[in-house]
């Protein structure tokens, strides 16, 4: 079916259009919502792109968290609206809490950019839709805030609940235990720090992403 797609923008972000233009290639629609609108304009999905929101002045999100628009994202995760992350949108969804854990600095004090290869975990959310876990994917990083850190007690519940959406196969950023995307207990919400959008096409050097913006459009 085809979705249609809110893509917020904060000031600072900057995959906003990269991420209107894999959704629409891939058949969906899409608009940009603005962080100080409080209405979502009845979409029915919602993209929280990659880019430096507020110039991650304070923490990455952090000051997003705070945003209008960050109200009715939370109303709509909580009544089962799909909602990804990607990149600075994953840092914002831990900040807003709608995702467990936190991103810091990456091992080595390092911005990072290059092709990365992942591996599904569980397919119980709406990335994982025609997925399956084992599955490997070639998708980009490009963060200097990427390495995922929680409590031993929510890496367990993580790891219980199948809520661990993608693995490194090769660690870049020092995330614990290889995490490259999580999702809440429901499935609904995701985070990941590759983008999926840039891989959406051979040209781009890997169309793995397609697969699950295209899972996320149909669920």
């Amino acid at each position: 079916m085809t979705r249609r797609v809110g893509v917020i923008r904060f000031p600072g972000t900057n995959c906003e259009f990269d991420t209107v233009d894999a959704v629409r290639v891939l058949g969906g629609e899409a608009e940009i919502l603005w962080h100080g609108d409080s209405s979502l304009k009845n979409v029915e999905a919602i993209v929280i792109p990659g880019g430096f929101a507020h110039g991650d002045y304070l923490r990455c999100g952090a000051i997003a968290r705070f945003s209008p628009v960050m109200e009715a994202v939370a109303s709509f995760a909580r009544e089962g609206g799909p909602v990804l992350g990607i990149c600075n949108g994953f840092q914002v969804l831990t900040e807003a809490g709608l995702l467990p854990g936190a991103l810091q600095k990456n091992v080595g004090m390092k911005f990072l950019c290059s092709m990365q290869q992942v591996e599904f975990v569980s397919t119980q959310n709406v990335l994982g839709k025609g997925s399956a876990a084992g599955d490997r994917l070639q998708i980009p990083i490009n963060h200097f805030e990427g390495n995922y850190v929680c409590s031993p007690e929510i890496l367990s519940r993580l790891e219980t609940q199948e809520q661990i959406v993608l693995r490194y196969t090769d660690n870049p950023n020092g995330s614990m235990k290889d995490i490259a995307g999580v999702c809440n207990e429901s499935g609904n919400v995701v985070g990941m720090m590759p983008h999926p959008e840039r891989a959406t096409s051979a040209l781009m050097g890997s169309s793995d992403g397609a697969a699950l913006l295209k899972s996320f459009l149909s669920t």
